[in-house]
């Protein structure tokens, strides 16, 4: 058997846009892609780990998770099997906000020595907030 996965220390966020123009569907179809792409990661070593925010009119903290709360591959992809769609407007803003300021800390599991990936799947512009969503950029 050959390992697909990738040998380097990251912590990914990913973060859902889950409005009413993204579609259940295309939800379904991110749902997918997030759980293949965490299958390439070395999530069972501990080398990455695995955060997870949908968003819309706000940010769904009930379905987020951060990064030291799934320490499996099976359990990571669980969580996201499990998404329920929802629909709304498009808070873009807000959800990266919320990873800036409560995803990416120390309390939330984020190594300060390994490399951060904030990875926003999104059907385009943000329609709350419009303003904010284009000067919002994650800590350093």
């Amino acid at each position: 058997m050959v390992d697909n996965s990738m040998e380097c220390p990251v912590d990914v966020i990913f973060v859902l846009d889950e409005s009413q123009s993204m579609k259940e569907e295309n939800f379904e179809l991110m749902k997918q892609f997030v759980s293949h792409l965490v299958g390439r990661l070395n999530v069972d070593s501990g080398e990455t780990r695995v955060g997870l925010v949908c968003y819309a009119n706000h940010v769904y903290t009930n379905d987020a998770f951060n990064l030291t709360t799934h320490s499996s591959l099976v359990s990571v992809q669980s969580a996201v099997k499990n998404l329920v769609y929802d629909g709304g407007l498009t808070n873009t803003a807000d959800a990266l906000l919320y990873v800036s300021a409560d995803m990416l800390t120390a309390e939330a599991g984020d190594r300060p020595d390994v490399p951060n990936v904030v990875i926003l799947m999104a059907d385009g512009q943000s329609n709350v907030n419009e303003i904010e969503a284009l000067v919002c950029t994650p800590a350093e």
